[in-house]
């Protein structure tokens, strides 16, 4: 039916129309009266520039509007206005269709803007004249690289098509176009295009188009961050003022050690410098007996004539050395100072405790990946005997106790992350405002179904409980997990957040993620799906690690020095294709696809940018909303009070206060080296040694005693983690929804009442300094975009000042369904699965 109502069209219909347009624009207001007339007879659904300033139409208009024509009624004349692409170095156009109309969220109508849809190999693109947008003044938050009508091929979630007004998911080879395509991104923007007055053959070019570049599986190098390295390889500038710590050198990881004073016990490592561990594994394809030397040559035969025949049923593990690869050790990185260095050789990694933190007492945080599971008994033997002289550096009761937390068994699972976050962003995705007043009646228990929210109690509970035993009871914490990559990455760092007060700058908070998540191997290529090879391995551990930091921001804003907008911008930097942060698996897949491990040596290594580098992004009025005009840096100490509070650790000066604690009876020493043997070796135990009650005591009077106290904003710092105290993070999941704004309220007015007082303050300060002749103090200027917050959004600066909705607070059409207005506070909230949604 669509394909014979395209036939029966006459697609030249529209051409001799702009004649009209021109000459009703040029003529005096009687011939364009005429004009206007005869062009409405014979397009009835049209509204004219002429009648209406806005060019905003109505739904069902033709395709006439492809013309992008100007009209200023004061000056009488028309200037063409051509919207041009701007591709950044190495973009390419793929695809465009022209007379598109994109749909914009207002009211219980659709409105709609015409204009061009292109697709490029970085982005899909919507070119359309839009008067609306805020005047230069009043600009929005805006990013110079991503436009608000672009969206990054790498941001596309799911793409729906609208067949006979039935929405439908697009993926493959179609074999018949929708009328209207819907856009789902990973942003929760949600765009919607008609494609009614589009020509067939542009229907077919552009939506195909749209589809293979952004759901087909991709081959790394094909990504759009090498073309644009090669192209703008002697254009990238970095922002001289950028100090992040990139850990990429062993100098780096020297100075970390220094400042956490935890070189006295943690050496720096470049065994792996070159990755050279890598390159010199055996290459053998039973690799599980490479470390088989300490048996006999008749076991060994014989354990190689079991696997012979096991290999028949299973695939038997291999160290080969892509191994290496998969648990992302960096080239440099910190041990116990007395493993021998070549222990890490054995297993590629696998098995060694790696420094994360020291905390001011003496006590670390370490991180380890469990060995593979094994079923012959003599790999089994030499794993258990490696591990045990691996517990001893650690372990050396009483100076130095561990705790081991088995975050793979005994924590999270990553399907509940992403089974979560699958029912959770459904609450945001929004198609037009009927849809959201339909949900938002159950909109609580929907997002109680989801359990995102308990899932960031749980991540911020188990963060409190290290930070207990490190601050409270001084033993060193290992964290264990199959390849040390995901949970190791989200705990270590909010850990580090909550104990660290220099991870609570911006500088320190972007080397706490470079230490942690990048150079800690932290797969960003699969668990943000980049190459589109497997959705199962999508899951949102670096945006829920950003969850729980904002939930701190938002607990405790005078701690940090970065804000809210930060994390929100952070999160969108996940999706840009011209930063190396976030686009690598390990530091080893980067070097090596970067070409600095190449063996021809004449080719230069690209040189990619960093996404610490905003300047990339945003410009300097657009970054001063990045940081906290709140945030007071900790007062330096003269020399004088230096000198009188000289650090010393904690276990220098006495043993440990729990040494009155009777231990096991086969001691406490080989009842903890099991423990950690058999999680590691796959044999996991249902019950740690310690008992659950006594751990949620000492947690509970840990928690409660700090939260007692005053807070030191530049000391420990926690969480509420009570039901009520842990919200949905507003600005980021709901700023593309326009009913969900509140115009001059929510955090930007308390936020610009705050800057009107200091500003105030400050000029006090200023005229009693010019009386004492004293000199004038720098003026801390905050972001001047928040002064007229009576005009601004809830949701600034993501949200438009136009971007409200005329609907009430409760719809009718929820009263109705509900019945009786008496019985409406009686009944209760109706609980619905989020699947069935």
């Amino acid at each position: 039916m669509r394909a014979a109502s395209r036939r029966s069209r006459p697609w030249g219909w529209a051409e001799p129309q702009p004649l009209v347009l021109v000459a009703a624009a040029a003529a005096p207001a009687g011939a364009r009266a005429a004009a206007s007339a005869s062009a409405r007879r014979c397009f009835p659904g049209r509204r004219y520039a002429g009648e209406r300033s806005s060019r905003r139409w109505r739904r069902h208009q033709g395709p006439q509007a492809l013309l992008r024509v100007e009209i200023h009624t004061n000056e009488k004349e028309v200037t063409e206005k051509e919207v041009t692409l701007h591709l950044l170095p190495g973009e390419q156009l793929l695809c465009e269709a022209s007379t598109v109309l994109k749909y914009v969220q207002e009211d219980s109508c659709q409105h709609g803007v015409y204009g061009r849809l292109v697709c490029t190999d970085f982005k899909i693109a919507f070119l359309g004249d839009d008067e609306s947008a805020l005047d230069n003044d009043e600009t929005q938050f805006k990013n110079k690289v991503i436009g608000e009508n672009d969206i990054t091929l790498h941001c596309v979630d799911q793409i729906y098509g609208v067949f006979d007004e039935k929405k439908k998911t697009l993926f493959g080879q179609l074999k018949k176009y929708p009328e209207k395509l819907i856009i789902h991104c990973k942003d929760l923007r949600v765009f919607q295009f008609c494609l009614r007055y589009t020509k067939e053959e542009e229907v077919k070019r552009i939506v195909s188009g749209i589809i293979h570049h952004t759901q087909a599986p991709k081959l790394l190098k094909r990504l759009f961050l090498f073309s644009y390295a090669t192209a703008a390889q002697n254009n990238t500038v970095t922002d001289p003022k950028n100090h992040t710590v990139m850990f990429d050198t062993l100098k780096d990881w020297c100075w970390e050690l220094e400042r956490t004073k935890g070189n006295m016990k943690y050496k720096a490592v470049s065994v792996n410098e070159g990755y050279k561990v890598c390159e010199s594994s055996v290459k053998l394809k039973d690799a599980v007996f490479a470390h088989c030397y300490v048996l006999s040559i008749t076991q060994w035969l014989a354990s190689k004539r079991s696997s012979i025949n096991r290999r028949k049923k299973e695939k038997p593990h291999l160290y080969l050395e892509g191994d290496l690869r998969q648990f992302g050790l960096p080239a440099y990185f910190v041990v116990p100072t007395p493993l021998p260095e070549e222990n890490v050789q054995r297993f590629q990694g696998h098995g060694i405790p790696i420094w994360c933190w020291s905390c001011h007492n003496g006590s670390a945080l370490l991180k380890m990946s469990a060995l593979p599971k094994e079923q012959d008994d003599g790999i089994l033997q030499i794993q258990k005997s490696f591990l045990d002289g691996i517990y001893k550096t650690i372990h050396r009761p009483p100076y130095e106790v561990v705790k081991t937390e088995d975050l793979s068994s005994n924590f999270l699972s990553l399907q509940e992350i992403q089974t979560a976050y699958s029912k959770f962003k459904q609450l945001f995705l929004i198609d037009n405002s009927t849809e959201f007043w339909d949900t938002d009646i159950k909109w609580f228990s929907l997002l109680e179904s989801s359990s995102w929210l308990d899932i960031i109690r749980r991540c911020l509970k188990k963060a409190i409980e290290i930070t207990e035993c490190m601050e409270a009871q001084n033993m060193n914490v290992l964290l264990l997990e199959e390849n040390a990559s995901d949970l190791c990455c989200l705990i270590s760092s909010l850990v580090q957040l909550m104990m660290d007060p220099h991870c609570r700058t911006r500088i320190g908070f972007q080397s706490l993620i470079q230490k942690e998540w990048v150079m800690g191997g932290h797969c960003f290529l699969d668990r943000c799906n980049h190459l589109r090879q497997n959705d199962k391995e999508e899951v949102p551990v670096f945006l829920l690690f950003l969850d729980c930091v904002w939930q701190l921001v938002h607990q405790h804003p005078p701690a940090f020095e970065f804000t809210e907008t930060y994390l929100t911008v952070l999160s969108d930097s996940l999706y840009i294709p011209i930063f190396s942060t976030f686009f690598f698996n390990s530091p080893h897949q980067k070097d090596t696809n970067m070409g600095r491990e190449g063996q021809d040596t004449q080719s230069k290594p690209l040189n990619l940018l960093t996404v610490w580098d905003w300047s990339v992004q945003f410009e300097p009025k657009a970054q001063t909303l990045l940081k906290n005009p709140l945030y007071v840096e900790k007062p330096k100490l003269d020399k004088g009070q230096r000198k009188g509070m000289r650090f010393k650790h904690q276990r220098q000066l006495s043993l440990p206060l729990t040494q009155s604690k009777s231990s096991p009876k086969r001691g406490f020493f080989r009842e903890e080296t099991d423990h950690l043997i058999k999680n590691l070796l796959g044999k996991r135990i249902s019950k740690l040694i310690n008992s659950s009650d006594e751990l949620q005591d000492n947690f509970r009077e840990f928690y409660d005693s700090w939260h007692s106290k005053s807070t030191d904003y530049h000391g420990l710092l926690l969480p509420h983690i009570e039901g009520p105290e842990i919200k949905v993070w507003a600005q980021r999941y709901l700023r593309w929804i326009p009913e969900a704004q509140i115009l001059g309220g929510g955090q930007v007015a308390t936020m610009s009442k705050l800057l009107e007082m200091m500003e105030e303050v400050q000029s006090l300060q200023e005229k009693i300094d010019e009386r004492h002749h004293s000199q004038q103090a720098p003026q801390a200027e905050g972001p001047c975009l928040l002064r007229n917050s009576a005009r601004l959004s809830s949701l600034f600066p993501f949200a438009l000042l136009q971007r409200h909705s005329s609907k009430p607070v409760l719809p009718t059409s929820g009263w109705k369904a509900l019945g009786d207005e008496d019985d409406l506070a009686k009944r209760e909230d109706e609980f619905v699965d989020l699947g069935d949604v």
